[in-house]
This record gives structure tokens, C-alpha cells and sequence, in this order.
């Protein structure tokens, strides 16, 4: 099952149930039921699949990058938050702040919570996720790095359209059949196995809901792998996951 949003020709933003050439509006987020009749899809505009209250980043959590890195292995997430107003979806242009200096690329798989979670087994964390979306966790080093004693993740990688979420959403998934790859200017940059996750998605999940209440539409970006790298202004960024679809952004 395939999930998208979308703001329609006459303003309106609606979401639901995805086909190739409509979508289906529901009550909500992962509902069920049906709100309305089908709507064609050539005169809308695809938005961010979600609208998360949480958007929650992982640091680490690729064996591949914390080898080469000489990083510990993690038993728990090493976690961030993205402002909600990161968000951006496929096709959105996303502009470089002045002060932001050196950015970075890391293509993500995403995870996305479909109902409240909170204390939740490793069953039930399985159960609580809805479906799996391409992320672009955009990263400022520069900020990351500036002051030794504060390492500033909330800042550098919250920027206005720092948090590419899309295409849509996908349901049915097994993500250790994935590969992320990220392409710059069409030129293929990063590519790795999902499979070299060292907390799992249901791991993930049960560990954050014992921190905190995972809600539907939360978006958890699971962490990215080698091959991140600086991308400027001009650039066409895209996290590209067979099975999911293409997100792709425009930096300016």
C-alpha cells in the first residue's frame, strides 16, 4: 500500500491511499476510511507524505560507517529532533542558508509510525510501523562543529527544508531488501545496504518508546551510511529507494 499527500489545483491538502493516477482521501493519517472521492493527481502537487510532530534522526547506526569512523557500536539510538518546519517534500527547492556554511547530503531510510506507541515491546514496535520513505537529512558541518564544548545537531539540521521526506509512504516492506542511494546532479554518490543497520527498525522503535510517546505520522530517519558528502546551491539532490520511489530536491 502506497500513502502520499498531496495540495490539490484549488488549495486544498489532502491525503490517502495512493494508485498511479489518483489518490484516495482518508479520515487520517493511516486510516482506513475513505473521506471523500477520488482525486486525479495530474493537476495536484505532491507534498511531504506526513506531516510528523516528531522527526526523529539517528546517529550511528550503519557497522560499515562506524567501522571506517572508528566509532563504538550502539546497544541504544543515538538520537536527535528536526523542527517540523524542516519539512519538505519530493520536488521542493530548498535554499541554503548563509550561515549554514558547509552542507551535507545523507540519504536515509525512513521510518513511520502508523499508531501510539509508548513502552512498546519488540512485537508490538514491529507492529506500530506503518510503512518505510526515502529521507535526505540535510546537515550543516559547519554549525554541527563550530563549538567544541556544544555540538549543535538540532540547529545544523534544522534549517527550513533540511528534512526531505518522500516520495510517499509504502507499506509491505521488507527493509533488509533495501539499498539507499543518494545521486547528485544525476551522478550516483552514496549506495549501501539497509541490511547493515545495527539497531533494526523494531529495535528503534522500542527503544524510543521507552523515552518517549511515538505518535502516527511520527517519521523516524534511521541513520545514514559512507558516501555523505558536501553538495551547493544548483545542485539536484536525490534519495533514490527501489521499492519506495525517488525524493528529490533542488538546492538554491
Amino acid at each position: 500500500m502506497t500513502w502520499g499527500r498531496i495540495q490539490t489545483a484549488d488549495g486544498r491538502v489532502l491525503s490517502g491511499i495512493l494508485s498511479e493516477t489518483e489518490l484516495q482521501p482518508m479520515a487520517g493519517f493511516a486510516s482506513t476510511t475513505p473521506a471523500g472521492p477520488s482525486l486525479p493527481l495530474a493537476d495536484a502537487t505532491l507534498l511531504a507524505p506526513c506531516q510528523p510532530g516528531k522527526f526523529i534522526g539517528l546517529w550511528n547506526n550503519y557497522r560499515a560507517a562506524a567501522e571506517k569512523n572508528g566509532n563504538a557500536i550502539p546497544t541504544t539510538p543515538l538520537w536527535f529532533l528536526k523542527p517540523d518546519t524542516s519539512v519538505v517534500g519530493h520536488g521542493a527547492t530548498v535554499t541554503i542558508p548563509p550561515q549554514a556554511g558547509r552542507v551535507i547530503f545523507e540519504g536515509e531510510l525512513g521510518v513511520v509510525i502508523g499508531t501510539r506507541c509508548r513502552n512498546a515491546s519488540l512485537a508490538e514496535a514491529e507492529a506500530a510501523i506503518y510503512g518505510y520513505t526515502c529521507i535526505n537529512d540535510l546537515t550543516s558541518l559547519d554549525i554541527l562543529n563550530a563549538d567544541p564544548s556544544f555540538p549543535q545537531w538540532t540547529r545544523a539540521k534544522g534549517f527550513d527544508g533540511f528534512g526531505v521526506i518522500g516520495p510517499h509512504i509504502v507499506s509491505g516492506l521488507d527493509w533488509r531488501d533495501l539499498t539507499i542511494r543518494t545521486l547528485v546532479n544525476g551522478r550516483e554518490r552514496q549506495s549501501y545496504p539497509a541490511a547493515d543497520m545495527i539497531l533494526s527498525p523494531a529495535e528503534i522503535v522500542h527503544h524510543l518508546s521507552q523515552d518517549i510517546t511515538l505518535m502516527p505520522g511520527d517519521v523516524i530517519a534511521v541513520g545514514t551510511s559512507l558516501g555523505a558528502r558536501p553538495v551547493k546551491a544548483g545542485d539536484v539532490v536525490t534519495v533514490v529507494i527501489d521499492g519506495i520511489g525517488a525524493a528529490e530536491i533542488t538546492l538554491a
